[in-house]
């Protein structure tokens, strides 16, 4: 008896260990899309088409991504206008209210062939903003911060709303006092997802403007009927992922946190 006691304890000591070994081993880099570029650190451009309510939000999101070893983040002036119009070599990061479409917050990513990101946004629909639930400091900050985690190449870490924080902006939850930031799991993937250089640089400006020729014009990518098809669903079945086939080898990736 004594001996089968200790057995059921030795095994779920190394069931303890193996799960912390696989905690500590797992990943969130984003199927490998990453930015191409010739040397580390890069800087990725973010394009303020912000309002003045977000201006101290889009600086906290850019300076704690910019702690990362491989990037560096640079607020310059928007090309999105009213639109949030992408613009090559760069993401724009806007803010409007939106409407009742749901979502609280997208970022959407072009990527090439070569699985290389070539243009984001980044929008925050102040139609649930302005409320009193969502109108908070920290609410703002996953938000933002975890948007522009995904135009990086960065997966969620957590997808369950309901369990404890993980202490970073790239975790969902319905609690977001602690989980304004990235933590030093976003920085190490960083790393390793930018561990190799490319003989390119997607992350120039003055490769081209505006949406690829194959949207079209008269495409509402605020709207998601425009999303193209859904991938992915977070912990409560709701959709958190989309692809949309642009041709020419163009993808365009929209990743959603939807309101409560």
């Amino acid at each position: 008896m004594k001996q089968n006691k200790y057995l059921i304890v030795g095994v779920a000591l190394v069931a303890v260990f193996v799960l912390a070994a696989g905690v500590a081993k797992a990943t969130h880099s984003w199927n490998g899309y990453h930015w191409a570029r010739t040397s580390n650190p890069f800087t990725l451009k973010l394009g303020d088409n912000v309002s003045s309510a977000w201006d101290t939000v889009l600086n906290t999101t850019s300076v704690d991504w910019s702690k990362s070893s491989v990037l560096d983040t640079a607020i310059v002036v928007g090309q999105g206008k009213t639109s949030c119009r992408a613009t090559k070599g760069r993401v724009e990061v806007c803010n409007r209210t939106y409407g009742n479409t749901g979502w609280l917050g997208v970022a959407q990513v072009w990527v090439n062939s070569s699985k290389h990101i070539v243009q984001g946004t980044v929008k925050a629909n102040d139609t649930y903003f302005n409320t009193p639930y969502y109108n908070t400091t920290a609410w703002k900050n996953l938000v933002m911060c975890q948007e522009v985690g995904h135009t990086l190449g960065l997966d969620h870490q957590d997808e369950n709303f309901n369990n404890p924080n993980l202490g970073t902006c790239m975790d969902y939850t319905s609690d977001p006092a602690s989980n304004q930031h990235p933590n030093s799991h976003d920085y190490d993937e960083l790393a390793t997802i930018y561990a190799h250089t490319d003989n390119t640089n997607t992350a120039t400006d003055g490769i081209g403007k505006g949406k690829p020729a194959n949207v079209g014009q008269d495409i509402d990518l605020n709207d998601p009927s425009a999303w193209g098809k859904a991938v992915k669903q977070d912990a409560r079945g709701n959709n958190s992922l989309y692809k949309r086939d642009l041709g020419n080898g163009e993808t365009l990736f929209t990743f959603v946190i939807w309101a409560n």
